[in-house]
């Protein structure tokens, strides 16, 4: 880049944060990763740590007035459907109230002109009535993305939604491609883990590696039409068979130990088929990271820098 845009970072421990993060400093970003603690995390001379937790309002405000960033990528929250069901309303206030305190951090800073990408859900339903909510989680993620989308149109603010697939790849994932792999990786120890329960063999997901979703993130940042919602997905679903049997091809591991539910028919698919990303490949947008490239980095973290957490 020519010029040194400014990038705010929400969210920026995560595992998507973290990648985003990084992949934003190499294309020439400058980069401010909000977290809650500035403690503990590395010296990155290519970063910028925002200490601010995102319940709070007037930190958040704060933190906007200090960068005054060009774009900023939400990616902050809460993500785990279990953990919803236990804490419905920290879902709430950690999905909806957060990105409504910084867009309207972002409005009363008069930074109309910065583009915000909310990374919204495929677990989302629709607000046409009878409602038809399946979890907490699922609940918080709709009104996210609806209440992120009028306050844009209300205010006038550039407002951008991304629906992203199952993201995958190296790093802190508590998705089942990570937990598959850490498993693995315990076998190769010789270690005798508990069988690795799949909830249905046929089960089917829509997987992408988090690095295409980050490149599709900034691509939309840039090129995106604002108020519009984007699928960032591979538009292929994979059953959970064919990711074991996948997996089974980079390890040594004879006996996966790995035990899985009934076939769930009908209900084992998506809510929806996967959507292609044809807005995406019109900006210019295309999933460069093969399958087995991202399962291969996934086994290696785990293998090495992810060790010590097994």
């Amino acid at each position: 880049m020519n010029d040194r845009a400014t990038v705010l970072i929400t969210g920026a421990g995560g595992f998507t944060g973290r990648h985003a993060c990084q992949r934003f400093a190499a294309k020439g970003y400058r980069v401010f990763a909000m977290v809650r603690k500035a403690v503990g995390w590395p010296v990155n001379e290519k970063l910028e740590y925002i200490p601010c937790d995102l319940t709070d309002r007037a930190g958040v405000k704060q933190a906007i007035e200090q960068t005054r960033p060009q774009y900023v990528l939400h990616l902050g929250g809460k993500n785990s459907v279990p953990d919803s069901w236990a804490q419905p309303l920290l879902y709430m206030e950690s999905n909806v109230m957060t990105t409504l305190y910084l867009l309207d951090a972002l409005h009363s800073c008069g930074l109309g002109d910065t583009r915000i990408l909310v990374a919204g859900s495929r677990l989302k339903f629709g607000l046409d009535r009878p409602l038809h909510p399946t979890h907490p989680y699922g609940l918080s993620k709709t009104l996210q993305e609806a209440a992120a989308l009028a306050w844009g149109k209300l205010f006038q603010l550039g407002v951008l939604i991304a629906e992203p697939g199952n993201l995958i790849g190296a790093g802190p994932s508590t998705g089942i491609c990570s937990l598959l792999a850490r498993h693995i990786v315990r076998l190769e120890r010789g270690e005798s883990p508990p069988p690795f329960q799949l909830s249905a063999a046929d089960a089917r997901r829509d997987f992408l590696d988090v690095r295409d979703a980050v490149d599709a993130y900034e691509m939309l940042l840039r090129k995106g039409e604002i108020g519009e919602v984007y699928p960032v997905c591979s538009g292929r679903e994979r059953s959970l068979a064919e990711l074991v049997e996948d997996f089974a091809q980079l390890t040594t591991v004879t006996d996966m130990r790995i035990q899985a539910g009934p076939s769930s028919g009908s209900g084992s698919a998506s809510p929806a088929e996967p959507p292609l990303s044809q807005a995406l490949w019109g900006l210019g947008w295309r999933a460069n990271v093969a399958w087995e490239q991202s399962l291969l980095d996934i086994l290696d973290y785990f293998r090495k820098e992810g060790a010590a957490t097994l």
